[in-house]
Formats: C-alpha cells, structure tokens, sequence
C-alpha cells in the first residue's frame, strides 16, 4: 500500500477530478438525505392520504427494492461501465422522486417508493466505485472527507427540511426537492466523466442469476423484516416466504457456478479481505438498525423527551460516524487496514458499554453520547473496510465488489430488525403475557427493559464486530485505477 504525500488541492473539489466528486457527492446526497427526511413527514403524510397501518411499507420497500438490486447494479457497472449505470440510478430515483410527489394515495406512494429504492440500489456502490476507480488508497484517505461530509450534513438538513415542509409547504416538496439535485449530478456526469469500459464483442448477461437473487433476496428481507410484525415467526406465510428464499437462493448458487458471467462471482465469497469486509458491513448494518430503530422510542417513551430530541440524540452517531471517517484515511495509510478498524470496533464495543449504562433517570445527553462514540467507531471500521475491498480486485470487478459489500450492509439491517424485534418483544412478552407490535403505547417500565435488552443485542454485535475485522489484512496490493 503506498505511502505517497497527497496534496489536498489535488483531489478537492477544485482539482481536475473535482467536477466528478462533486457529482458522487450530489448523488450520494440523494440518498443520504432521502433516508431522514421522511421520517419527520409521516403524520403529514398519512393525514393527507391516510393508510397508517400501511406506512411502514415507505421504508421496507425502499430497503427491498435498493437491497436486491445492489449486485445486479454492480455487475452491469463492470459489464456496461459505471457512467451509464450511474446515470440510470440518478434517472430511476429523480422519477421515483416525482411520482411520489403526486401520489394520490397510500398504496400508490408505496409503489412509487419502490422506483425510488431502485434508483437507489445504484447510486450509493456505483458512487463509490466511481471513487475507487479515480482515486488511488492514499487519495481516498482526503477524499473520504468529502464523502463524510455529505451524510453528516444530511444528518441535519433531512430532519429539518421535512419539518419544515411538512408543516409550512407540504409533504410532497420533500421528493420534489430531490430534482434540482439530482438534475445537476446527472448534468455534471454527462460532461465531465470520461471512462475507459473494457472492450469485449460481447457480455453474456447472467439473466437466470439475476432473477434469483433478486426474488430470492426480496423474500428473505420481506421474511426477516416482516416476520413478528405482519405476521407471527410460526405462522404459514413466514414458512413459505422464508422457504422459498432459502430455495431460490440455493438454486442461485448452483446457477453462479455454472454462468459464463454471473451476476455474484463464488470468489467473491473466498477471499479474506472480501470476507472479512463484508462481515464487518453486515455487522454495520445490524448495529445502524438497532439504533436507528430503538434509541429515537426510548429517548421518547422512556426519558420523556420530545420527537425533536429524540432524533438529536440519534444524530449523534449520523454526526460521529463522517467525523471518524475524515480521519480514518490518515490512520490506515500509517498503520493499515486491519490496525485501524480493529481500533474502531473497539470503539463501538465501549460506546456499547456506555449505552448499557443508561437507564430509566439518565439524561438524553447520556444517550446522545453513547450514540455519539459508536457512530466513531463505526466510521473508523466501515470506510477503510470499502476501501481495502476495492483495493485489492481491479476495475472489471471493483463494480460486483462494492456491490456485495453494500448488499451485506443491507442484509445485517434486515437481520437486525429480525433479531432486535425478537429480543425486545420476547421481553414484553414475559411481562404481559403477550406480543404487542405498537410498542410505542407500552408503560415505560415494560418498554425500559425490553430496549434494554436490545442494547445488550448491539454489544454482542459489537464484539462480533472485533472479531470480523481480526480477519483483514494490515496491507493490501493494490490494483490499478482503470483498465486501460
């Protein structure tokens, strides 16, 4: 791995590779902004087009729809190029971003989020691809600050915006204002990156794998996100759903070995520092969930606090995370890889700790601050992580390589809700005798221990999370940036 001096103006936003950071950044920020602002909308929302018990299926068929479509994206990027790929996500979501603007009805808006969450599967790993392949290891460390920069912004400017839109314009303008971003990202794509795709007669594209892992993928986050929720763990729709994605799934495999192009190369699956990265983003990915879903109700149902603050003291960690990710390029360029998300998994394992500490009498400044030193941890183990998978394969497979990390993140969300939901209603369960999915309307003394016990979940998580990165490598060969 080099050690080469990098001068910031080389790489910033006034280099020559400016103009394409700039339009990763508008793009990315698409997304990022995307998964805060409609939290703060949802009453608007609802009171508008009504379908309350239905709501919750804004975010999960996002989540499926970005998920599944993660590799497939991935492996045409390699095939097709990243531009044309890029292109395709930034178009698919501003269309989903209009329609959603004039749905006209629960159901309706729910199918327009699906186009979203398909935009969406393209341009988070394709954006991040694109960095990997015009910036070197030792660039990256400078322009991971930028990237940062765009969620820690986000953190903020989501939640504010759809406040301010749902309670003095309208609910609709939190989709519209995705426009005019995602307008000048394509603009600025279309004029200044310039790619070299390997040139082949022709790809033979794996139509058979693609189905598969989709379908197969859809029904095992639908089974994982849904189950305990739509329906009970033993009841017959979580058996068929759940049985048929372990089927399809398996079918997938036995497809891959055999395809002349798949669509998720079997090597992804047998190399340490792929291995161990995208253990360490599944784990990620469980971690975010847990605290995304169950720090906002406690600060709220426990401590009393209003909705504001109880997003606040999450936006601790959204704030923590680009913080330590700004940083984490200089530290693994100087002590490696392995060093330096091993010092953040550490990190997250006592913020773990700390958040174990809180209880029913402490301040929501003692939440935040727990949120607040696992969101370092997590930027110093998830970005150097991305970085040592890119770097170690080239350009034709960097694409299926960021792919299935971001695939991994989002299965550990899935898995997450699966798991979180289990532990918190088993709780509840031993105390009233029975599940209750609105665990927003239970006494604060059930609901204390039961997100207690979700905590004690995200520091077994945690510790999961320091054995994972044990696993990379210190150092990584790096590959070259194009392919040409």
């Amino acid at each position: 791995m080099t050690t080469e001096r990098i001068d910031r103006t080389s790489v910033g936003l006034r280099s020559e590779r400016g103009p394409i950071l700039l339009a990763v950044m508008l793009s990315v920020g698409l997304v990022a902004i995307d998964a805060t602002i409609l939290a703060t909308a949802v009453p608007s929302v609802v009171d508008d087009l009504g379908g309350f018990t239905q709501f919750p299926w804004l975010f999960s068929i996002y989540l499926l729809a970005q998920a599944v479509s993660v590799p497939i994206y991935g492996k045409l990027a390699d095939q097709r190029g990243r531009k044309p790929m890029m292109l395709l996500g930034v178009g698919l979501f501003i269309l989903g971003s209009v329609l959603c603007g004039f749905a006209w009805s629960m159901p309706a808006l729910i199918a327009f989020r699906l186009v979203q969450g398909l935009g969406a599967g393209a341009i988070q790993p394709i954006g991040m691809t694109i960095v990997g392949d015009i910036y070197t290891v030792a660039e990256r460390a400078k322009v991971q600050g930028y990237i940062a920069s765009v969620w820690g912004i986000s953190s903020f400017v989501g939640p504010t915006l759809g406040g301010v839109f749902s309670d003095y314009i309208s609910w609709r303008w939190i989709f519209f204002v995705n426009i005019p971003l995602g307008a000048a990202a394509a603009w600025v794509l279309v004029r200044r990156f310039e790619e070299k795709v390997a040139t082949k007669t022709s790809h033979q594209i794996d139509y058979a794998g693609g189905i598969l892992l989709a379908v197969g993928g859809s029904l095992l986050l639908l089974g994982l996100l849904e189950g305990g929720v739509m329906w009970n763990w033993d009841s017959s729709a979580s058996i068929v759903i759940l049985a048929a994605a372990i089927v399809l799934l398996t079918t997938f495999v036995l497809v891959e070995r055999r395809a002349a192009e798949p669509i998720l190369p079997l090597w992804v699956l047998g190399q340490r520092v792929l291995n161990s990265a995208n253990s360490a983003a599944l784990l990620i990915g469980l971690l975010m969930i847990g605290l995304s879903t169950y720090v906002p109700l406690y600060a709220q149902s426990v401590l009393g606090t209003s909705a504001l603050v109880a997003g606040f003291a999450l936006a601790a960690m959204t704030l923590g995370w680009p913080i330590a990710a700004s940083f984490a390029g200089r530290i693994y360029l100087r002590v490696g890889f392995r060093t330096t998300m091993l010092m953040g998994a550490v990190i997250v394992v006592l913020g773990s700790g700390l958040l174990l500490t809180v209880g029913a009498h402490s301040s929501v400044l003692h939440l935040a601050a727990a949120c607040f030193v696992i969101g370092i941890g997590l930027g110093f183990s998830a970005s150097p992580s991305v970085v040592a998978a890119q770097s170690s394969v080239d350009w034709q497979t960097r694409g299926v390589v960021t792919g299935a990390n971001m695939f991994s993140r989002s299965v550990g969300s899935a898995v997450g809700v699966a798991v979180f939901g289990a532990v918190a209603n088993g709780v509840v369960a031993v105390r009233l005798g029975g599940d209750h999915e609105d665990l927003e309307k239970l006494p604060s003394d059930v609901l204390a221990p039961a997100i207690h016990d979700v905590y004690y979940g995200a520091a077994i998580a945690a510790v999961l999370l320091v054995i994972a990165v044990v696993f990379m490598p210190n150092r990584v060969v790096e590959r070259p940036l194009q392919n040409a």
